[in-house]
C-alpha cells in the first residue's frame, strides 16, 4: 500500500494541474483538480474522450458536495444511506460551484460521488477540493480494476499512478439522477437498483444517449475490448475463448465465478476480459443472471459487444 511520502507526491501533483492514476473501490480513476479546466481538458484528450460526455466530481464529504451541489430530499436521503459508496447522484449544480463547466461538459446538473476507499478519500481531502476521475483508460476500451491495468494505458504519461491493489468492486459506480422530483437511473453500476429502490420506490430508466449524455456511462458503445464478443453462450466455437459463469461452464478459459456469485462476477470482469483479449480475436460469455449487480455486469457485456 501506498505511504504518505506517495500520497502527498499525488496531492501536489493535482495542485500543480496534474494527472494521477487513482485507485477506488469500483475502478482506478484518471484523476485531475475538478476546478482546473486545463487539467480537465488534458484528461478528456489524453483518453480521447468526447467533450460532451460530462464527468463525475469526487469527493470527500458530504459538505463538499453541498458546495457543488444542490441536494433536494430524495438526494440527501441516497446520499444519506449509500455515501461513502459506489452510487453517483446527479444534481443541479450549485450557482459559484467551483467545478469547471467543461467537467460538466456545459450542463447545468452536476455528477457527484464519495467513493468508499481510504486513498482516494485521503487524497481529496488532503488536496481540499473536488476531483474529477474517469475510468483511467482510453475512452471505450475496458476500465482498469489494477494499477497495472492503468500502466498499460498509459505508461509514464501521469504524474504518478497509485497502486492499491485490485478494485474491490470491480464496477463503475451506479448512476442516478435526483431533478424535477424523481429519481432516475442513468447507469447500473455496483450498487444494486434494488437496494436503491427500497428508498425511492420504482426508478425511471433512462435511454442511452451517444449525443448529449446526462451523465458518464450513457454512451451505447463503450468497455470493449479488441476482441469480439458473444454473449448468452452456453457452448462457444472451436475458435473462441469462454468466459465463463456459475458451476455449469464447462471447458472455459476463466470463470467469473465457479460458485454463481454475482459480487465475485462483478469484481472479476474487466480483469479477466483483459486477461482473454491477449489470448484471442473472439471472446464467448456464458448468461449471467440479469438480477441484482447481473443487471450492471450485462450492461457492461452488452455495450462492449456493441462495439463490434
Amino acid at each position: 500500500m501506498p505511504d504518505d511520502k506517495t500520497l502527498n507526491l499525488a496531492i501536489e501533483a493535482l495542485k500543480a494541474g496534474g494527472l494521477i492514476g487513482l485507485p477506488t473501490e469500483t475502478v482506478y480513476g484518471l484523476a485531475g483538480d475538478a476546478g482546473n479546466s486545463s487539467a480537465v481538458a488534458k484528461i478528456y484528450a489524453l483518453k480521447g474522450r468526447p467533450a460532451f460526455n460530462p464527468l463525475i466530481a469526487h469527493v470527500s464529504s458530504k459538505g463538499m458536495a453541498d458546495e457543488i451541489g444542490q441536494f433536494n430530499e430524495l438526494a440527501n436521503a441516497l446520499a444519506e444511506a449509500f455515501w461513502p459508496g459506489p452510487l453517483t447522484i446527479v444534481v443541479p449544480s450549485k450557482p459559484g460551484s467551483s467545478v469547471s463547466e467543461l467537467a460538466r461538459a456545459g450542463l447545468n446538473t452536476q455528477a457527484i460521488r464519495f467513493p468508499d476507499h481510504s486513498i482516494a478519500q485521503e487524497v481529496i481531502s488532503g488536496f481540499g477540493a473536488p476531483i474529477v476521475a474517469p475510468s483511467a483508460n482510453l475512452s471505450g476500451q475496458i476500465s482498469p480494476t489494477r494499477g497495472s491495468h492503468v500502466r498499460e494505458s498509459f505508461g509514464d504519461t501521469l504524474d504518478i499512478i497509485i497502486d492499491g491493489g485490485a478494485s474491490v468492486l470491480g464496477l463503475e459506480s451506479t448512476v442516478t439522477a435526483c431533478l424535477e422530483g424523481e429519481v432516475t437511473l442513468l447507469r447500473a453500476g455496483s450498487l444494486p437498483v434494488e437496494d436503491i429502490e427500497d428508498i425511492t420506490g420504482p426508478l425511471r430508466r433512462s435511454e442511452t444517449d451517444d449525443e448529449a449524455p446526462k451523465s458518464p456511462g450513457m454512451l451505447s458503445r463503450h468497455y470493449a475490448p479488441d476482441a469480439s464478443l458473444r454473449l448468452n453462450v452456453t457452448s462457444p466455437d472451436a475458435d473462441e475463448v469462454f468466459l465463463g459463469f456459475g458451476p455449469t461452464s464447462q471447458n472455459s478459459a476463466l470463470n467469473l465465478s465457479d460458485a454463481g456469485d454475482l459480487t465475485e462476477a462483478a469484481a472479476n470482469l474487466y480483469h479477466y476480459l483483459r486477461t482473454l483479449d491477449k489470448t484471442a480475436p473472439k471472446i464467448a460469455v456464458a448468461p449471467v443472471p440479469d438480477i441484482g449487480l447481473g443487471l450492471a455486469i450485462n450492461d457492461r457485456l452488452r455495450r462492449a459487444a456493441l462495439s463490434k
